[in-house]
């Protein structure tokens, strides 16, 4: 058992006083514990190679140095809670290190471009000055940024920055989130942090009506 599922059981056991459910997780195919570490990185390069050919992401990025394992880094990176500054200072090391390899060019904006290519929109990303929801609407609608700006009285440069942000989880609905959702299905343990708050959170609401019933019946 790692440390990641030794401190889900923990928190489990310590909101229900049962291991039942830990349990039947360790014998889950779908954990973290059982999972092949080459099967991922084959999914996880599948999916990659898939929305580079369903978006075209070469047109946008082909003068970047990004080729499919630079993508796959940025994947790993984001699941992994690195920042994009550290992630582009990794990547950039590793082109340097490349004889082949031309100027890495690789900086923090590179890194969020790849990012929201690959549907990975952070909640801080869309910590916006203005109603955030309001601008996907006004961008799925096919305004323009002036008038998405002139709708929401706020500068253009200003609009201009979440677009991207906008535009990711756009098309990330439109897909149903299906590469987000299956990146973080085989990178991270969500499932199961999932399951294990459901579950605290129902005994914790169990406990306080039986709360209520007992000072109710006094």
């Amino acid at each position: 058992m790692d440390e990641k599922t030794e401190e889900l059981r923990d928190l489990f056991v310590d909101a229900t006083g049962s291991e039942t459910v830990t349990e039947r997780q360790s014998e889950s195919p779908g954990s973290l514990v059982d999972r092949d570490d080459d099967a991922v990185e084959e999914r996880v390069a599948e999916l990659v190679t898939a929305m580079r050919e369903r978006y075209d992401l070469d047109s946008g990025l082909e003068d970047t140095g990004l080729g499919d394992e630079a993508y796959e880094r940025v994947v790993y990176g984001f699941f992994a809670g690195e920042d994009d500054g550290s992630i582009a200072a990794d990547l950039g090391e590793e082109l340097d290190d490349d004889p082949d390899g031309a100027d890495s060019g690789i900086d923090v904006r590179t890194v969020r471009d790849a990012r929201l290519d690959l549907h990975l929109v952070a909640e801080a990303d869309r910590d916006a000055p203005f109603e955030y929801a309001a601008l996907k609407r006004l961008l799925a609608a096919d305004r323009s940024v002036e008038a998405a700006a002139a709708k929401l009285d706020v500068d253009p440069e200003v609009v201009r920055e979440f677009v991207p942000v906008a535009r990711a989880d756009l098309a990330s609905t439109r897909v149903n989130d299906r590469f987000r959702d299956e990146f973080r299905d085989l990178l991270t343990d969500a499932d199961i942090e999932e399951s294990l708050a459901t579950d605290a959170r129902e005994d914790g609401l169990r406990e306080a009506t039986e709360d209520i019933e007992t000072d109710v019946s006094l």
